[in-house]
């Protein structure tokens, strides 16, 4: 039996790594069992589902610290898989998913409320895994680093991408759903939540670079909730926007059906990211055929391969030279178009989920 630890709230990218996990390790020969730490329960809450723990995540790391080594929560299981960084000693093996090391290697982007206290945990959980997973190769040396795992304890397994994004959606649907915000097909795209490493405040800089022409006719559709220190983008967001600038913010989508529209709908899908530990909405784009900018730093180049083209994210120059070349240069479109198609057809959560199932049994082997 697998059981996968669930995160609260909005449906980011564990929520969507924990969610794709619980459909897809069934088939792999994996048992699932759902677990997640209680919490005040919201309407739309995300993904907090199946049997609660007996006690909270702080409670059980305060037991954890006060009595190290000593005291084990019992599971009912072969296995147990932590998405996140929840880890505290259980008397079954512990796998745990460790997706960055941003909290610690770049703490200016974080939430400052709490913030060495919950490092200093993270970094102490962490180690707690008897396996952890990396999402990516440029991974492994930050969290080797910052959380002292031993690399001979991890496995790189890569993020997917649903079958389904393979499949163009029906247009009709499509059409009603960009109608329904008011959009014309053929708009740069970013998906992601709003916080300073996405760089959005940039991109936003680099789109309006662009000449007034082509921003008339490719809008910016930035689709994301306000995260951590979100509040100057926001305002430039508005400012734009009041300006009369083609530029649409959808803050509260939260439809999957209608976020493939909005890929589906594109030209061109934007990730100007300063720092990921993987980054999914590359891939997503990729299924949707819809040609890619992304940043060449972290763990950006090892997902997109050579099916995006990569710019220094620093440099506002770089990013709108890109989005230009791909909204106007058919022959630069096409090549990306299939490579991202090609990368994505060997990226799906099918095979993370059978390479997961893999972990799990050389764990339980040793």
């Amino acid at each position: 039996m697998v059981e996968p630890g669930l995160t609260g709230g909005r449906l980011d990218g564990i929520g969507v790594y924990t969610r794709a996990l619980m459909r897809h390790l069934p088939a792999s020969g994996c048992e699932v069992a759902p677990y997640s730490w209680p919490r005040p329960r919201q309407p739309g809450a995300g993904i907090s589902i199946g049997q609660p723990f007996p006690q909270s995540f702080e409670a059980a790391t305060l037991v954890d610290l006060v009595t190290p080594g000593a005291h084990r929560v019992h599971m009912p299981a072969d296995i147990f898989h932590v998405t996140d960084y929840r880890v505290v000693r259980m008397d079954c093996p512990v796998v745990a998913s460790l997706h960055d090391a941003l909290p610690i290697k770049h703490p200016e982007w974080c939430n400052p409320r709490l913030r060495t206290l919950k490092n200093w945990l993270q970094a102490k959980a962490a180690r707690k895994a008897d396996h952890v997973i990396a999402l990516s190769h440029f991974a492994i040396e930050e969290l080797v680093d910052c959380f002292g795992i031993d690399e001979r304890r991890v496995s790189v397994v890569p993020c997917g991408v649903d079958e389904e994004w393979l499949t163009p959606p029906e247009p009709q649907a499509m059409a009603a759903t960009l109608a329904s915000y008011g959009l014309q097909p053929g708009y740069f795209l970013f998906v992601g939540t709003l916080q300073p490493r996405k760089n959005v405040g940039r991109l936003l800089e680099a789109y309006l670079a662009l000449p007034q022409p082509l921003r008339r006719e490719r809008g910016l559709v930035v689709v994301g909730a306000p995260g951590a220190r979100s509040e100057e983008l926001v305002a430039a967001l508005q400012a734009a926007r009041a300006a009369g600038e083609n530029v649409v913010w959808l803050d509260r989508l939260t439809d999957h059906g209608q976020l493939r529209h909005l890929y589906a709908g594109a030209g061109v899908f934007v990730f100007p990211s300063l720092y990921e530990g993987y980054g999914i909405p590359v891939l997503e784009a990729f299924a949707s055929q819809v040609p890619v900018v992304a940043s060449n730093t972290t763990s950006l180049p090892e997902v997109a391969g050579d099916a995006a083209l990569l710019v220094d994210p620093l440099s506002r120059g770089e990013l709108a030279d890109a989005m230009r070349t791909l909204a106007t240069d058919s022959v630069a479109r096409t090549r990306c178009i299939a490579a991202g198609r090609a990368r994505a057809e060997q990226l799906t959560w099918q095979n993370t989920a059978r390479l997961t199932a893999d972990v799990y049994r050389a764990v339980l082997s040793q």
